[in-house]
């Protein structure tokens, strides 16, 4: 399994992804699910990867392919970011296809699901999150992110901090925190963390990190979530009871044993 999550604010995009491929009970092994493509000084584009490790680097190989082919459609001949969008879903599709053929016999699933964002000078900055069957949506001011994989444990940080507003730092902390939840939720997912925040408007990529486990930085980002929980639950508002004073375990003892004095 694998987790990975993109963010669009107004300042621009964050990426982050684990690299976690296998987690058998005795064999762990990872591989970068984060593919960057930077063909020209006009446009920048990021792939996010879970699912089928061979698939996802056959459609990789074909993207990279494609730019070296002047006649071929390409990430360097979508004039909108929506166009390459397209263009993504197609070669996914037709790869999928491929291997699907290869291995029908065999049973094995090939599936990919994708996030795919960038800027193309002109447009805005946009990530999309692609299926299986080709298809894709982008996403929305009501949900400015998007996940795949083992979503669910690191989408809760993510639906109370995130909005278009968000700083670009802030949502990069948040996207680790939401990485952090889910390694920590499920084994199948984990460091080395990928983490690539661009910048609207510069068509670079310089803004990238990659933490192992033992990294300082992921460190104290997992270390000030941790106290800052415990803090907040800490002052979570009493019962009524509470306020009374009323000492809870001698009346469930007094319910239990009304017999006794």
């Amino acid at each position: 399994m694998t987790y990975c999550v993109a963010v669009s604010t107004n300042g621009g995009l964050v990426f982050c992804s684990d690299s976690r491929t296998n987690a058998g009970p005795d064999m762990l092994s990872s591989h970068s699910k984060m593919h960057v493509f930077n063909p020209g000084n006009d446009r920048v584009f990021i792939l996010l990867a879970a699912g089928n490790l061979a698939t996802t680097q056959a459609i990789v190989s074909r993207i990279e392919q494609d730019m070296e082919e002047a006649d071929m459609k390409s990430l360097l001949t979508c004039n909108k970011m929506v166009e390459a969008a397209r263009y993504i879903s197609e070669v996914s599709r037709e790869e999928l296809e491929q291997a699907q053929a290869a291995t029908a016999a065999a049973g094995v699933d090939t599936t990919v699901s994708m996030i795919f964002g960038g800027q193309i000078m002109g447009g805005e900055p946009a990530i999309y999150m692609m299926y299986a069957a080709g298809n894709f949506i982008s996403e929305s001011d009501e949900t400015p992110f998007l996940q795949i994989g083992e979503s669910k444990y690191g989408k809760p940080i993510l639906d109370r901090i995130i909005t278009r507003d968000t700083s670009l730092e802030d949502a990069a902390r948040c996207a680790i925190v939401s990485m952090d939840s889910t390694i920590k939720s499920n084994a199948t997912v984990g460091p080395p963390i990928e983490v690539l925040v661009y910048e609207r408007d510069t068509f670079r990529t310089e803004h990238y990190i990659k933490m192992e486990e033992d990294d300082e930085y992921l460190r104290q980002i997992k270390q000030a979530w941790n106290e800052a929980l415990k803090k907040a639950f800490s002052q979570m508002p009493p019962f009524q009871w509470e306020k009374r004073g009323i000492n809870l375990q001698a009346v469930n003892n007094n319910y239990q044993n009304p017999g006794q004095s």
